[in-house]
This record gives structure tokens, sequence and C-alpha cells, in this order.
């Protein structure tokens, strides 16, 4: 395939057909993932950076409850990542799962600032003398909250993997171009949340909530169209099996079953099958190191 100008890992597009090498992937496609990323890690922290003034002085509930709430939220969107990976390896695959996945944390982020916005979506003042958030707005503004929790769960463990996923790691050249994009990719997020927690905060404090939400949303549906526009030049990874989990079992009851067998001398041994079946069927091999051994520490 390579022969062809065809990328050598077998990568295909979005309809299954092998791609070209210089036509698809590498950084004319991930410029449009490091521009989704750094928009959603500061709608992220635009949000989790203030949530707690939020929660006790426009939804008037004591530091405590605003604390716990805060914490299982921030816990239920660290752990639905979980769940998201293992649906894009075993049924959608990392675009689907992010293209549906994004587009349910856009929408809970416009209920979000609809929710700090609208007059009815949140407690009323008279006189500097603010009420309690009924139990409507209340349960309006959670739901919005785990909604982007649901979204978050789909995109945080795909984004990244799909970026990696645009280099050939059979080409030596794209196997280097790989390491970068992942540099680029931390300097995106971290730029996100920096101007999250400098611009967004006060933003949120001064000049409005509904403004403090809104600029991270107008900016994340934003960066999702032009996730959507680099459609043609992404490259995706053919799923080699139907059940991921199962052979993530296998890994940990093989390795308790040879727990106590003596490793071979030569690391060429290691491998159950020769190069032959890695370059046929196009699956990684994983290199030996030492770096994890015993006596190496």
């Amino acid at each position: 395939m390579d022969s062809k100008g065809y990328t050598q890992d077998g990568t295909v597009n979005l309809c299954g057909r092998p791609v070209l090498s210089d036509k698809t992937g590498k950084w004319k496609a991930c410029a449009f993932l490091v521009a989704y990323e750094a928009f959603e890690r500061m709608a992220f922290y635009g949000i989790a950076s203030n949530l707690v003034v939020y929660l006790t002085t426009q939804l008037h509930e004591d530091t405590v409850s605003s604390v716990r709430n805060v914490n299982n939220w921030s816990g239920a969107v660290w752990i639905t990542p979980i769940l998201g990976a293992y649906i894009a390896d075993s049924y959608l695959g990392r675009f689907w799962t992010f293209a549906i996945s994004s587009l349910i944390y856009v929408i809970g982020m416009i209920l979000l600032t609809m929710a700090v916005s609208v007059k009815m979506l949140k407690p009323s003042c008279e006189n500097g003398v603010c009420s309690k958030a009924t139990t409507t707005q209340i349960a309006f503004f959670y739901t919005s909250l785990y909604i982007i929790g649901i979204g978050a769960g789909g995109t945080k463990p795909n984004i990244s993997t799909f970026g990696a996923d645009q280099f050939d790691d059979l080409n030596p050249h794209e196997k280097k171009l790989k390491a970068s994009f992942f540099n680029w990719w931390m300097f995106s997020a971290f730029t996100g949340a920096l101007f999250a927690t400098l611009g967004l905060v006060y933003i949120q404090e001064n000049l409005g909530w509904g403004l403090g939400y809104g600029i991270p949303t107008v900016g994340l549906i934003f960066s999702l169209i032009i996730f959507y526009v680099g459609t043609p030049l992404y490259r995706h990874k053919v799923r080699r099996t139907r059940k991921p989990a199962r052979d993530l079992l296998r890994v940990v009851v093989t390795a308790l079953a040879n727990a106590r067998l003596d490793p071979p001398t030569h690391p060429s041994e290691l491998h159950e099958l020769d190069q032959e079946y890695y370059i046929t069927t196009r699956k990684r091999r994983v290199h030996h190191t030492p770096v994890f051994r015993s006596d190496s520490l």
C-alpha cells in the first residue's frame, strides 16, 4: 500500500476506504483537534473554577452543600470517560463517539448559559434581597451540569487518541510528528485553562455570569464547526476487536499465569508471533523495555 501512496498502518476514511498519506492526517487534520481542545478546556475550567461561588452567591446554597455538589459533579466528569472509552472501542469508534458526545456537551453548555441568564431560571432579587432558588431552577441548573458531564465522558478519552491516529506509526517521519502533536496538545489545553481561570472568572464576577458562560459556549460551538470541517482529512483506525474488555481481562489472567516463569534471554523471544504476522495484520507490536524490571528500580 505504501508504494501507491497509502498509509502503512491501514487507516481508512469515514467510508472505510484506504487513505492517501499526503492528503490526510498529520497536522493538516490535527490543527482542527487542537483548536477544539483549547475551547473545551476553557469551557470546563470556566465552570469548575468558580462553580462554588455561583452556588453560594446566586443559588444561595450553604458552603458545605455547594462544595459537596461541586465534588460530585467533578467526580462524574472524570469517571464518565471510562464509559465513553468503552463505547468507542466496542461500538461506535472514536470519531462517532466524539462527534455525538461533543454535541451533548454543547447542548449542556447552552442550557447552563440559559440557567444563569434567563430571569425565570434563576433566583429573583428585589431591593438587594434575593430569594432562594426554586426546585425547578435548581433541577434545571444541575441537569445542565450533568449533561455536560455526559458529553465530557465521550470527548475526553477520544479526542487526544483520535489525534494520535492521524500519524502513521510505521512512517518514521510521522512518528516524530506525533510527539510534537502531544506537546502542542498540552499547550492548547493549558492555554484554555489559563484563560478560563484568569479571564472568565473575572468576567463572571464583574460583568455577569451569562457573559462568563456565554463566551466559552460560543467558542465551543465555533470549535465544533471547525472539527466537522476537517472531516475529509481525518484518518480512522480499523477496529480489530469487538470486545476490548475481554482482551484486557485476558492480559491480566495471562500475566498472573506467567508470573513465575523466567523471561527469555533475548527480547525477540518475548513475542508469541513472528514479525511477518504483524506486518500482514498491521497490528502494533509492543516493543520490549527494561524500565519496569524489578532489578532496574
